[in-house]
């Protein structure tokens, strides 16, 4: 059922991500007139709060994450704004949480920021008060279980309320404008698709890096660890997006039944096809940092860093290396996809002392957008001693292309896809459910084979063990 909602539920209203995300997109996307004038939102946490203190929290959150040229009156907004106190795991409250919310015209969205133990409480209180009919749909936010297993879990207690095209999982990578960049760039020139296969393509790199430590996280990154946290979910829709085939249409089914096709040709891995690790005290841009051991306060064995080696078997990719990397405490904050392409099959000009260097095309999705393709050209010269040929990099920033375009947070565009009702940049369940299948024969294969993690010191790219994974196939990680 399509609609656009005209009133917004966020659960867990006074947590980091409603501070540090959500309440700045939801005003940005005010300001800019992008929200209709009847759109409520309802925050709702156990906090004891009234409206105008809820507002007042609002604006302090406002004033201190959002940046300062995207600030404005913030009066407009803060009106919209309304708050009822709720304890999530009990049925009292659900009915005064309903008379808040109020009769939609049009149609309810809610969106669960909580811990994944409150989910199902949650969707039983909602039923409860009326707040699941066919006009509702549901947001969840990550992490959706911690395997196969509690995932399943959380998904059929979901599904006992909405039905999937209601459910809207949401990973904010997706919401990034150069990820879905990366769609555009495959599909809307001609001059990769031809090339986008094993037979031109040497191998795919993917790094996601980090340069903080656990910054507040203990108790849930000490349980998940850098494989659950990052390749479970953001690395591998990634992955999902740079091999998936051109979808027939740009909809919610077509991309995601491509998206999905991939995740399932994904062979399990082997031993000696990942590294893990762990960071000890080191230095951060010139500032001293503690080992994780020492910011945890004991000894654990959970990883913060893992390179793997992955492959999908199907028809384009089969023989195409993917190497994934991930880890905190990294010498700097990069996300960023390395596609290789293959040497030409022969050098004109190795007769005159040329070398060649095969063509790299790079984009960046954090901190910069932006996406570089590496071309061979002649370097000026009469030539007598021999033609001399360089790597020259063809740079498009992107704020520099599209200049006065706003720079939007990744949630602005989530949020209004949620409210408007468009899935195409959400997670279907069968995704979620191949991506931990992939994860959770990962995980086995460490505890069959005792791996530990290997300690880097902070401030360096990971194990030297790491760099021994790719340099066996004589590749070297992009840094």
């Amino acid at each position: 059922m399509s609609f656009t909602a005209d009133r917004l539920l966020l659960f867990g209203a006074t947590g980091d991500l409603a501070q540090r995300m959500l309440l700045p997109s939801l005003f940005a996307l005010d300001a800019d007139g992008l929200l209709a004038p009847e759109l409520k939102i309802i925050g709702t946490a156990r906090s004891d709060m009234s409206d105008g203190e809820y507002r007042n929290f609002a604006r302090a959150a406002l004033e201190k994450y959002l940046p300062a040229e995207r600030r404005g009156s913030m009066a407009g907004f803060l009106n919209r704004l309304t708050y009822q106190p709720l304890d999530a795991t009990t049925l009292e409250g659900y009915d005064d949480l309903a008379k808040k919310v109020g009769k939609p015209k049009r149609g309810l969205a809610i969106f669960l920021s909580t811990a994944p133990s409150l989910f199902e409480p949650t969707i039983k209180g909602l039923q409860s008060a009326g707040l699941t009919g066919d006009n509702v749909r549901m947001c969840l936010e990550k992490p959706l279980g911690t395997d196969l297993g509690t995932s399943r879990e959380i998904n059929d207690a979901v599904a006992e309320a909405f039905p999937e095209d209601r459910i809207f999982r949401i990973d904010h990578y997706l919401g990034k404008e150069t990820v879905q960049n990366l769609l555009a760039l495959r599909f809307a020139n001609i001059m990769f698709e031809p090339l986008w296969n094993a037979a031109h393509i040497d191998h795919v790199q993917i790094t996601v890096a980090e340069t903080v430590g656990l910054e507040g996280r203990v108790a849930f990154y000490d349980d998940a660890g850098a494989l659950r946290d990052m390749v479970q979910n953001h690395m591998l829709q990634l992955l999902a997006l740079v091999a998936m085939e051109p979808p027939a249409h740009f909809d919610a089914t077509a991309v995601r039944d491509e998206k999905v096709k991939v995740l399932r040709a994904m062979r399990p891995v082997t031993k000696g096809e990942t590294v893990t690790g762990q960071y000890r005290a080191g230095a951060i841009q010139g500032q001293a940092v503690p080992g994780y051991d020492e910011e945890l306060g004991k000894a654990s064995d959970t990883e913060t860093f893992v390179a793997i080696k992955a492959h999908v078997d199907n028809w384009r990719w089969k023989g195409v290396p993917f190497y994934l990397r991930t880890g905190k405490r990294m010498p700097k904050r990069v996300t960023e996809i390395v596609i290789q392409f293959a040497c030409v099959p022969h050098s004109i000009f190795a007769g005159k002392g040329a070398t060649m260097q095969p063509n790299r095309l790079v984009i960046g999705i954090q901190p910069e957008e932006n996406i570089t393709l590496s071309l061979m050209a002649k370097v000026p010269g009469l030539d007598r001693e021999g033609i001399r040929l360089r790597s020259v990099p063809l740079n498009i920033a992107m704020p520099d292309a599209f200049t006065g375009a706003v720079r939007r947070i990744a949630y602005e565009r989530l949020l209004l896809d949620l409210i408007e009702g468009d899935q195409t940049l959400f997670v279907r369940r069968d995704e979620v459910e191949a991506q931990w299948e992939w994860v959770d024969a990962v995980r086995a294969g460490w505890e069959a084979e005792g791996l530990a993690p290997k300690t880097y010191t902070a401030g360096s790219w990971g194990p030297s063990a790491a760099i021994a994974l790719a340099e066996r196939n004589g590749v070297t990680w992009h840094e």
